[in-house]
């Protein structure tokens, strides 16, 4: 990333002899739930799909055949672009409301770039019922509208949209998957996090509101 130019990362210092990487500190503010208002801004969403695009942009020039990934979160239909794969508020850093730097690149792998923009929408716009949306702490919103304002940003031509609808759908269903797949292992926080947000009950209610509001999202990208 550093090679291109792109500096939206953490720049690598090392691996010490205990095995933990070393990455030089990025100043800023880290949102985490329940989100603070500044955080939600247009302009604070628009600049994360701008951000995510100069990630893209920087990674395409990076041959990822060689080399082994966390496939836990990444797209199924698989790609030769590495994505970050997990690109919500709290991997992100900000300085004065605009996103500068991506962080924690533990499920990054080699995907389509649409299939990360779709991830980036599940978690920011958020793509979420107004139950669970209220509970981590987002204000009411047009999330059509913010979903246009990702594509915008990020720089989708009309084809590109059409897919992210798509995208989304298997975005949806790879985040549960996810979970699922931790409570199986029998991941305490994970077992936790089910407890207390209602287990399959929230997926259901998810899935419910995207069928719901699909044609609302759909109109809004046209």
């Amino acid at each position: 990333m550093r090679r291109t130019g792109f500096e939206g990362v953490p720049e690598l210092v090392g691996i010490d002899d205990d095995g933990r990487e070393r990455l030089v500190f990025i100043e800023g503010e880290v949102p985490i739930a329940p989100f603070p208002e500044w955080s939600q801004s247009d302009n604070a969403l628009a600049s994360l799909a701008e951000l995510l695009r100069g990630f893209h942009d920087a990674a395409k020039g990076f041959d990822p055949t060689d080399f082994t990934w966390n496939d836990s979160l990444a797209d199924p239909a698989g790609g030769t672009v590495v994505c970050h794969n997990d690109v919500c508020s709290e991997n992100v850093v900000f300085r004065d409301g605009i996103a500068i730097a991506l962080l924690d690149f533990e499920f990054a792998a080699p995907g389509r770039p649409v299939f990360d923009l779709a991830q980036l929408a599940r978690l920011c716009v958020p793509i979420e019922n107004d139950f669970d949306q209220a509970r981590l702490g987002w204000q009411p919103a047009d999330r059509p509208a913010r979903l246009r304002l990702v594509a915008d940003a990020y720089g989708l031509g009309r084809d590109g949209r059409k897919e992210l609808m798509t995208a989304i759908d298997v975005a949806l269903a790879r985040g549960e998957e996810f979970v699922r797949r931790r409570l199986e292992a029998g991941d305490p926080n994970f077992v936790e996090m089910w407890n207390q947000t209602d287990g399959a009950e929230r997926y259901h209610r998810r899935r419910r509101w995207w069928n719901d509001n699909h044609h609302n999202f759909a109109t809004a990208l046209r």
